[in-house]
This record gives structure tokens, C-alpha cells and sequence, in this order.
């Protein structure tokens, strides 16, 4: 399939064997939060390699004594931003391969159910006060995290929440998405998102639910199954 060029499936073959056992109906919750973590983690370093840079930030001393340049990651405003719940399990795997300890905000939605259309229950992002002209506390750099990105309504209303915060970049990580999704939630800003994806399947059945995807990864994790 073609997709557009700000959307990039990974091609890494231990997250490849990973995802295949993460499909399975017989893989336990244990081994479910397991596997989300370690696809998370590759996924990780493949977009923030690309996403992030370094700049020299001055020097330091080796325990010998030799002097050496040190550098910091380009930006050093980065937040991560779970799209609750399903996001949550990908937080300390994205988290451990920063360099430093970064702010993490929480963006609650979820589809209704008749039209799938997302519908925001919490959002704790530092909004500026109205008399200010930019907003100073918004991230410049924002990791958008979300598992699975099925009919892509949900990731399109968090880009926007995102770039009305006034962020300058959506780094967006998912586990798996359909072809709608992904091409809906980069359509939302086509200049300012990166959308990182272990696989993209075809297409969602009329629940909203990828096939053949993985179920409801959000049960899955925090064992709500028949909510």
C-alpha cells in the first residue's frame, strides 16, 4: 500500500515477531503489557533517531580527568502525551530512553459508540491565560502515544488538541493502525506530524475495530474485559 510520506511502519523484525504474538488470543495479560512495552521501545528509537537531534551543551570531566564535550537532545522541550487508557502502557518505554525525566500530560477520549466519533472526558495540558500571546508552557515537541490507531478519529482530535496548545511537532507512536486511520490522523496536520506504526492493516469492521488487529488493547492491558 502507499502511504503518505510523514507515515513510517517499521520494518524492525524482532517488533515484526512481537506484534504476531501480541495478535494472539491465548497471549496473557502479562505477556500482553510486555510485548506493548518492547514494540513501544523499538518504535521509540526508530522515530525519536529521526525526531530528535543533539547540540553541544558544553564539557564535563571523564573520571580520569580527560575533559569532553557534552550534548543534550535538540529540542530539550519534549512531553509525552498517553491517550488514555491504551496509551498509559506505553509511557516507561518511551520515557526510559530520554535522557532526563520529561513533563507527561494526559489526554482522556473515547469513541461513542454509535458514531465513533471521539469524545474528550480529560485533558490536563497547561493552557496559557488568555491575555498572553503564545503559549510558553506548551512542549515544543509533543510524543503522542495511543497502541492502536483504528479508525483514526481519536488521534485526529488529540493533533489538534496539540496544535492548539501550541506545540511545533506531534511525534505520534502506535503499536499497530489501519490504512483509514493512519491517513486520517496525519490529514489533521499533515506539516507538523511524524506518525511512527509497528504494522498498518487493512481496513476496520463497522464497530471501528481493526481487522484482523489485536481486539481492544485497552481491555487487554487493565483486564476490563466486558466493560
Amino acid at each position: 500500500m502507499s502511504l503518505p510520506p510523514n507515515v513510517h511502519v517499521s520494518s524492525h523484525p524482532c517488533l515484526q515477531a512481537k506484534l504476531s504474538q501480541l495478535r494472539s488470543k491465548s497471549t496473557s495479560t502479562r505477556d500482553t503489557r510486555g510485548l506493548v512495552h518492547e514494540i513501544a521501545t523499538i518504535m521509540a528509537v526508530e522515530a525519536l533517531a529521526v525526531g530528535l537531534k543533539t547540540t553541544p551543551c558544553g564539557t564535563d570531566q571523564t573520571p580520569l580527568g580527560f575533559e569532553y564535550e557534552t550534548q543534550d537532545i535538540d529540542p530539550t522541550n519534549v512531553a509525552l502525551v498517553p491517550i488514555l487508557r491504551s496509551g498509559l502502557g506505553m509511557i516507561e518505554s518511551v520515557n526510559s530512553l530520554l535522557p532526563y525525566p520529561v513533563p507527561i500530560y494526559h489526554l482522556g477520549l473515547f469513541r461513542e459508540k454509535l458514531s465513533l466519533q471521539p469524545v474528550e472526558y480529560y485533558n490536563n495540558l497547561p493552557f496559557h491565560r488568555p491575555t498572553q500571546d503564545t503559549n510558553s508552557a506548551a512542549a515544543e515537541v509533543a510524543i503522542l502515544l495511543d497502541p492502536v490507531i483504528a479508525t483514526g478519529a481519536t488521534a485526529e482530535a488529540a493533533i489538534h488538541l496539540l496544535r492548539e496548545w501550541g506545540v511545533k511537532r506531534v511525534l505520534m507512536l502506535g503499536v499497530l493502525a489501519s490504512e483509514p486511520g493512519v491517513r486520517r490522523a496525519v490529514a489533521a496536520w499533515p506539516e507538523g506530524v511524524e506518525l511512527w506504526v509497528g504494522a498498518v492493516d487493512k481496513q476496520c469492521d463497522d464497530r471501528g475495530m481493526i481487522i484482523p488487529g489485536l481486539g481492544d488493547i485497552g481491555d487487554r492491558l487493565f483486564v476490563a474485559m466486558g466493560k
